[in-house]
């Protein structure tokens, strides 16, 4: 018999026993042993259907999906909730090409997932970037200051909306309600890309949600931080700023004809999870959030943050965890490789300087006491003292001289990386993860962005957009 390649190394990868700290939030299926409902889990591949007879229809429900995605919508308080399972990335596009027409102009945090960049291409519309505070010493986006938007609506009265990620990656959460009630004062349009916080209403401990804030449409990940399958997402309406026909047909143009029952049931699993048991599951994991800080601190192996200081940000969300080693000249890819190779630990990400894990209410005590113990060993180990030379990011938005749109049907022509200063970029520069573009089509580089590329190609973090795997090259505008 010939080898079924992807399923081998998937079961390679199960054997391994890996505690997991990154998405899916199910971990590993762990979540489906403590409920395993009606012997769901082993019944799995006999449940993968089509629109036949009883099965219902996505595209148009009117009996089992409809009822669990009204389920869904009096589980999440939303007045319309739909279901996605081509990703948080087509109820994005699906939102924000229903809520503009071409030629529209969007207020975007610079800090969103290229998904968000990627509609206003699909759509015709003019990104207008606003940036987010950054954390230079730990290499990340913080949150978006209210006053920061507001200047924008008042230098562009023509927009259409606003565009803000909450929260981010990393958990940290903006006012967004001050946002919201500033957005809906210039009588626009306020869309969140919640795709990391599909849990915060489970607990007052979080911050709120973004529908409790006012936004008129939500796209949550429910598979990253809840448990329902990985690319199955929810997409969350209310009020009547959003054409919800208009919504309906986007989404029949972004997602699958063949929708996947498997992800249906596993959102609607997710759901029934979320209602009956997921206040309880959620104050058991900030518990053990609670004990594995403080033991960590009192170690010298984990530092409160300082950058819920910064004005941007509101609130920051416990379930995420940045874990940064930095002061013991240990980079976040040290870190991350470390706990993967020596105590089958996985991260979710890690950047040169820390590296993030993603609780949620699938993990147990157990998964916190293993994550210690491996942190005590790693922290006594020799670091590399290089860590303190890599120079900080500011993420400044490059000047735009194109549309992304524009950039990306006009000729262009490849050349050497260090001779790029100055030239507008015809492809993205993408770290992934977390997916923020660093450059986008039509924008100018600058020599930050080039040293950024050599830093980030040297310590090995991969780079989506560009053609030239070993980074050397970039293709702009002819």
């Amino acid at each position: 018999m010939s080898n079924a390649f992807i399923i081998d190394q998937l079961l390679k990868l199960h054997k391994q026993d890996i505690v997991s700290f990154h998405m899916p939030g199910h971990k590993n299926g762990r979540l489906f042993d403590r409920f395993n409902y009606k012997n769901f889990k082993e019944l799995m591949p006999y449940l993968d259907t089509t629109e036949i007879p009883g099965t219902d229809n996505l595209h148009k429900p009117m009996e089992v999906i409809k009822k669990s995605q009204m389920k869904a919508g009096e589980v999440f308080k939303s007045e319309e909730t739909f279901y996605l399972v081509n990703g948080s990335t087509a109820g994005i596009y699906s939102m924000i090409m229903a809520a503009t027409s071409p030629g529209d102009k969007l207020i975007i945090n610079r800090n969103c997932h290229q998904s968000v960049i990627n509609a206003v291409i699909l759509g015709n519309c003019t990104p207008i970037f606003i940036n987010p505070e950054m954390d230079i010493h730990q290499g990340f986006a913080l949150g978006i200051a209210p006053e920061v938007v507001e200047a924008a609506l008042k230098e562009y009265p023509e927009a259409k909306g606003v565009v803000i990620t909450y929260p981010t990656y990393h958990g940290v959460a903006c006012d967004l309600k001050k946002i919201s009630e500033m957005v809906h004062k210039y009588d626009k349009i306020l869309l969140v890309d919640e795709a990391h916080g599909a849990h915060l209403a489970l607990s007052d401990k979080l911050p709120p949600t973004a529908l409790e804030c006012g936004a008129d449409a939500v796209v949550q990940s429910t598979h990253k931080t809840l448990p329902s399958f990985t690319q199955s997402s929810m997409l969350h309406i209310q009020g009547n700023r959003i054409d919800r026909e208009k919504l309906r047909f986007m989404l029949r143009l972004h997602q699958s004809s063949s929708p996947s029952y498997l992800l249906l049931a596993s959102l609607d699993l997710a759901v029934m999870i979320y209602e009956s048991q997921g206040r309880f599951l959620m104050e058991a994991l900030l518990e053990s959030i609670e004990a594995f800080n403080h033991k960590a601190i009192n170690k010298n192996i984990l530092y409160p943050d300082q950058w819920v200081e910064n004005k941007s940000v509101f609130a920051a969300d416990p379930t995420k965890l940045w874990i940064s080693l930095k002061s013991k000249n240990i980079t976040g890819y040290q870190l991350d490789s470390r706990l993967r190779d020596q105590f089958s630990i996985q991260l979710e990400l890690s950047n040169i300087y820390g590296a993030l894990a993603i609780t949620t209410i699938g993990n147990i005590n157990a998964d916190f006491d293993r994550l210690l113990r491996a942190l005590e060993t790693i922290s006594e180990q020799k670091g590399n003292s290089r860590i303190n030379e890599f120079p900080p990011y500011t993420f400044r938005i490059p000047k735009a001289a194109y549309t992304p749109r524009q950039a990306i049907y006009m000729p262009k022509r490849t050349i050497p990386l260090e001779e790029s200063e100055g030239c507008v970029s015809g492809e993205y520069i993408i770290p992934y993860p977390p997916g923020i573009p660093l450059l986008v089509p039509g924008e100018i580089i600058n020599n930050e962005i080039i040293q950024y590329i050599k830093v980030m190609h040297r310590e090995g973090m991969e780079i989506v957009g560009l053609k030239d795997e070993n980074h050397q090259t970039i293709a702009v505008l002819d």
